[in-house]
């Protein structure tokens, strides 16, 4: 294939070869994917429905599980329906918006994670000051900002990498569109400029990595100074896991992004892959909600109103 315009499919990698595996894999994918879905969208609705959970951290959680069902609706799906379907193909078109959305939603998310990591500074290091540095409004432009942030980088992103030449083949090396397995395909010199950016967005997403961490602790040193053991034991239950997820999502994405080739190989790709686009969008409901009394609250009123039909 000669040059962008010739190629109308690519060929996504296949999880197994044999027809067992591809089941064993289309099973495991959906019981991930069924479980995202239901966490998140018990979040969603719990925080919707309570008027106890009107606050500016639920609103931020609101937002992470709208992106983390987002993002892995983006990429399971059609990944299960290949390996049912016992197919690779994915259109041209369908790649493209698969690498936006991708694009757009993960990096969405993680600003999201730098403003929930700022909101829990100030509510515990500056309290006094919580309601004026967090109004509702502040909360909705914040939040906002992430959004428009995640799009305008998917837009950079997108419409860099498919401008490029691709020469070699439409056999994408990963389950789904990925900007460094696209790049992979290129001819021409200018997929530096891509690079250029995938650096420049990565430094952006470090700096974001560094200010969550440096938060932490100071939560961590203010948290230390109560006398309250049971205190230490909360926040550090809480946050710990937070910092681990995060921790988890930002070195296997830049591990992704920034691996020299030489090191390159389609089951580290699959492996460090599934790391940060699927593990984080299945378990950020079980972290945010493990030792959030309200919310389990809230989700235990909305499972009996539900089931039971009772309040």
């Amino acid at each position: 294939m000669s040059n962008t315009s010739s190629i109308t499919h690519f060929l996504l990698l296949a999880f197994a070869d044999t027809r067992e595996l591809q089941l064993l894999h289309f099973w495991l994918f959906l019981g991930i994917y069924l479980a995202a879905l239901l966490g998140n969208g018990l979040i969603i609705t719990a925080i919707a429905c309570d008027h106890r959970l009107h606050t500016p951290m639920y609103f931020f959680l609101l937002n992470l599980s709208i992106l983390d069902l987002g993002c892995i609706s983006t990429t399971v799906p059609k990944s299960m329906v290949n390996s049912l379907w016992d197919t690779k193909v994915i259109s041209y078109s369908g790649c493209a918006a698969q690498l936006f959305l991708f694009v757009f939603l993960i990096s969405a998310e993680f600003y999201l994670l730098t403003i929930m990591a700022y909101d829990r500074y100030v509510a515990i290091c500056q309290p006094l000051h919580y309601g004026t540095l967090l109004g509702s409004r502040a909360c909705v432009h914040m939040a906002a900002a992430a959004w428009g942030s995640g799009f305008l980088n998917a837009m950079l992103h997108t419409a860099n990498t498919f401008s490029l030449p691709l020469c070699k083949g439409n056999a994408v090396d990963q389950f789904f569109c990925e900007i460094p397995q696209i790049l992979k395909l290129s001819c021409s010199h200018t997929y530096l400029r891509e690079v250029g950016l995938i650096e420049f967005s990565l430094s952006v997403a470090f700096g974001c990595f560094i200010f969550i961490v440096l938060s932490y602790v100071h939560i961590f040193r203010a948290v230390l100074r109560i006398p309250s053991e049971q205190g230490w034991h909360k926040t550090f239950s809480t946050c710990l896991p937070h910092l681990a997820v995060v921790s988890l999502f930002v070195s296997t994405a830049m591990f992704a992004y920034l691996k020299p080739p030489s090191i390159s190989s389609s089951s580290l790709d699959l492996v460090v892959t599934v790391l940060y686009s699927v593990v984080p969008p299945a378990v950020n409901p079980i972290i945010y909600s493990m030792r959030n009394k309200e919310l389990k609250n809230a989700l235990k009123n909305l499972i009996r109103e539900v089931v039971f039909q009772q309040k």
